[in-house]
């Protein structure tokens, strides 16, 4: 069985403009978020999925195994679509190029995940929020899951709504899908919904088309790297400055 991790890493950023490239203690997102990807055993290869010749000029500086992509494509699971189209593998990790933290453990575990039962096509981890502010905030997507652990539903807005009780831990979505071969070529046919329309979360297209989507539990202290604000606790971080 063929397992690759893929790092799909866009410049033009809505709310930080050339993130995969900015600065963390002397090296680029990117490099952070590769290096963390290929300690994991499990993945074949990893590589960069861009469409920009900036990123492309940075992957090299650094040997970074990468391939370019359609400028077209408007999300990263899109993007990961042409790459399956040219690479062949069994299983394809997406490893968000914004999560330059991510464990590798984690993504071992979501490869636990899509293994654990042969007819789940896609799965991804949620682990807790801790901050409060993060729960209330427009920029970190919720996710809520049915009892047997797949996804029933992603927003930005604070959901479930505590109206009868307080009693409920928020979950965000950590940023690495597995996707096996066969869904993920179906992806790019798939019916953009309405929800995923307004939401702009890339893994409503299979909820909203009826894919499940299995979900494992972590404890992960990643971080999405969404506003200048976010960059900076990941500074802060690692120059040893207190906690995510």
């Amino acid at each position: 069985m063929k397992i690759i991790g893929v790092i799909p890493a866009r410049y033009e950023s809505t709310r930080l403009p050339g993130k995969p490239l900015a600065d963390i203690c002397g090296k680029p997102m990117i490099w952070w978020t590769y290096n963390q990807a290929i300690k994991v055993s499990r993945l074949d290869e990893v590589f960069v999925a861009t469409d920009d010749l900036r990123i492309e000029e940075i992957c090299n500086q650094y040997d970074i195994p990468m391939i370019m992509t359609s400028s077209l494509h408007a999300t990263g699971t899109d993007r990961l679509c042409e790459v399956a189209n040219k690479i062949y593998a069994d299983i394809y990790i997406t490893i968000q190029g914004d999560e330059p933290l991510l464990e590798p453990d984690t993504i071992e575990k979501v490869i636990d995940v899509i293994l654990s039962e042969p007819q789940i096509p896609c799965a991804t981890l949620k682990t807790p929020y801790v901050n409060p502010v993060d729960v209330v905030n427009n920029t970190t997507p919720k996710v809520v899951c049915d009892l047997n652990g797949d996804i029933l539903l992603f927003s930005r807005s604070p959901i479930p709504y505590p109206k009868s009780s307080l009693d409920y831990t928020y979950y965000k979505p950590i940023g690495v899908y597995a996707f096996k071969r066969d869904i993920l070529l179906q992806y790019g046919h798939l019916k953009r919904g309405v929800i995923e329309s307004i939401e702009d979360i890339e893994l409503l297209r299979l909820v909203e088309n009826g894919v499940k989507i299995r979900v494992g539990v972590v404890e992960s202290n990643t971080i999405a790297v969404d506003t200048p604000k976010d960059l900076e606790r990941i500074r802060r971080f690692l120059r040893g400055g207190g906690v995510i």
